[in-house]
């Protein structure tokens, strides 16, 4: 797989005179890929069925005319003004009763037909006219399906969608009641008609409520991206993508992912640290001109995994941006290690999110490529860099991991929905074990929760899977690889209900969770021999053997047969301790990495990327500050 540069462009701000020369110098610059389109509704139809594509085809002309291959987006992120006119009640409502106005974008509501019928009729009039168009490569649906908190709507039009689809699930009435336990406080309804959204009730709606009302509400984003792929398959056979986001967890992007070829996400290693990362000020401090080290790389394996080995990354950081409390500017070398770096978790294509900072409206503080005067910006030469290595380098091939971990995102609903303590997250758990491997110098894959082939992966970890199907504890059970599960593994069945037996009820573990508890950030519990129990601790019945005890002799880590249960969330310093002894005993080689240094492995190629803004020495290494070291695995001699 041949690695490949693009950016994203928006002819529609520039004047028509400077097209050619932009795709010109996008073309000597080395890139292949540019996106247009995700956010052109009103200048293809100013008004209702007014359609104008003349500029959208001599822009799609004039781009590959210089070789250029187009990604074309739909655009239905921005619905015009004049829809409201048609569709007044087409707005997304927040928990708080409030509509999400128009006068940015993604004001839309998934449940409403109205608009999605609109949505049909302009993605059909799009696919139409460019589904054949020889410089149309590729096809990206709508744009980050959820940004600004726009997954959960409670308007009218979600609540008449959510009933049938209760209806679908559960069957009866009487069944429903009985899943989510409307006995307790007097809840049984009488009709699915009798159901509302799980907001402004007095105080907790049923947890069970509101684990399927985000369930549903998944399943209306997977269902709208799926109108869409309908569609333009029926005129195209270009690759069809969507850009997914950071620490985006409130829709499956596995179930969106299922309709797609390609999965691609948007990387802002800066904006992210400040806005999404959970890390002390001292982290923040150190890494704030480069990124959090492991955060990218977590969701270059995470969407790996949703793409099924096709992933692009559709919009990368390539200076200050915007959007986060603070905006600095990357060090000198950082686009270009975010590149690499993605490269050497298998992405297909980088595009650099924008060619030319726009001089104008909410993303006029968001550098590009180019300045708004057309000077180059700093991540011109980087990305020119970029170019010119990979015309050398050898095509990207992605071998399996030793080491895999599984991303589910129904418990990350679950986890959302009874957190049972402030600040406890699912991503969060699994992304402190990602990091504890990283340190390790592993490289890891991500599978989502359907998997039940771990024949590829000596070991599979699934912090956190609230709900364990039987399949899948048989899959465990009758797999080779060593399996580490907990906390909170298996706690819930199906509906948020507490399993009897106890959790986690798998054959070959002698252990039950008979209490569990959530512990203050101040109140860390020390365990034998260093390192600590944060945030969420389980009581454990057992007679498996002990791995790891906390300071009063309590069991925290047991194994039996292939398994292994970690009763707590450890913080770094215990995670280490565990995974560098389960890893020592079941042959996969660990070394413990200075703070700022990973290594990715390919199949024929090692990485190392310094995070630092220092250039370090290890393991007879010299890695420049900010920088990127590859050599050949067949040899270890860099390049």
């Amino acid at each position: 797989m041949k690695r490949t540069l693009g950016t994203c462009y928006y002819p529609e701000h520039w004047p028509e005179e400077i097209w050619a020369a932009d795709a010109r110098r996008m073309a000597d610059t080395g890139l292949t890929w540019v996106r247009i389109g995700e956010f052109s509704w009103v200048r293809i139809e100013p008004k209702a069925g007014d359609l104008q594509w003349d500029w959208l085809d001599r822009a799609i002309e004039t781009l590959g005319r210089e070789g250029l291959k187009v990604v074309l987006g739909t655009p239905t992120a921005t619905p015009p003004r004049w829809m409201l006119h048609r569709h007044p009640d087409m707005l997304a409502v927040d928990a708080e009763g409030r509509e999400r106005k128009f006068g940015s974008r993604r004001h839309y509501c998934f449940s409403h037909e109205g608009f999605a019928q609109e949505s049909d009729r302009i993605v059909r009039l799009m696919a139409e006219r460019y589904g054949r168009n020889p410089h149309l490569a590729a096809w990206q649906t709508d744009n980050e399906y959820s940004c600004h908190d726009t997954t959960l709507s409670y308007s009218d039009a979600a609540q008449e969608a959510f009933r049938p689809w209760l209806k679908a699930r559960y069957g009866s009435i009487e069944a429903l009641n009985s899943a989510w336990g409307n006995v307790f406080w007097s809840m049984d309804y009488a009709s699915f008609d009798d159901i509302a959204l799980p907001n402004l009730t007095v105080t907790d709606p049923n947890p069970a409520h509101m684990l399927a009302f985000r369930r549903f509400s998944s399943d209306q984003v997977v269902r709208f991206n799926r109108r869409q792929v309908d569609i333009i398959r029926q005129h195209s056979d270009a690759p069809i993508s969507h850009n997914f986001m950071g620490r985006t967890t409130d829709f499956d992007h596995f179930k969106v992912g299922d309709d797609l070829e390609i999965a691609t996400w948007d990387s802002y290693p800066l904006g992210f640290l400040e806005d999404r990362v959970e890390a002390s000020d001292e982290h923040k401090r150190r890494f704030a001109r480069q990124g959090d080290p492991d955060f990218q790389a977590f969701h270059h394996d995470l969407y790996r995994a949703v793409g099924k080995g096709r992933w692009w990354i559709m919009e990368q950081q390539p200076g200050p941006v915007n959007w986060a409390p603070y905006n600095p500017a990357p060090l000198p070398g950082m686009v270009r290690l975010w590149t690499w770096e993605a490269f050497a978790h298998g992405a297909e294509a980088v595009c650099y999110f924008r060619w030319r900072q726009v001089p104008f409206a909410q993303e006029q503080m968001h550098a590009g490529m180019l300045r708004p005067d057309s000077a180059a910006a700093p991540a011109l030469a980087e990305a020119q860099d970029v170019a010119d290595e990979i015309a050398d380098a050898p095509d990207v091939s992605i071998a399996p991991a030793p080491v895999a971990i599984i991303f589910d995102y129904d418990s990350d609903f679950a986890w959302t929905t009874q957190p049972h303590g402030k600040g406890s997250s699912y991503f969060q758990l699994v992304f402190d074990t990602y990091r504890a491997l990283r340190k390790l110098g592993l490289s890891i894959d991500i599978l989502p929760a359907s998997s039940r082939d771990f024949s590829n992966h000596k070991l599979i970890l699934a912090p956190g899977l609230m709900h364990i199907p039987e399949s899948l504890k048989r899959a465990f059970i009758e797999t080779s690889a060593t399996v580490l599960l907990g906390p909170r593994a298996g706690a819930r069945g199906v509906d948020l209900d507490m399993p009897v037996p106890l959790a986690p009820d798998i054959p070959g573990l002698e252990l039950a969770v008979s209490r569990v508890e959530s512990i203050r950030p101040d109140m860390p519990m020390a365990v034998q021999g260093g390192g600590s129990i944060i945030n969420y601790r389980e009581e454990l019945e057992t007679a498996s053997n002990i791995l790891l005890q906390l300071e009063d002799g309590s069991p925290l880590a047991v194994e039996g047969d292939n398994l292994i249960y970690m009763g707590g969330w450890g913080d770094q310093s215990t995670l280490a301790r565990l995974l560098t002894s389960v890893c020592t005993k079941i042959g996969i080689g660990t070394v413990e990495l200075p703070d700022g240094i990973r290594i990715r492995e390919t199949e024929t190629e090692r990485f190392w990327f310094n995070y630092g803004a220092e250039p370090a020495h290890f393991a007879q290494r010299n890695i420049p500050a900010a920088g990127v070291l590859r050599e050949a695995l067949t040899d270890e001699r860099a390049d």
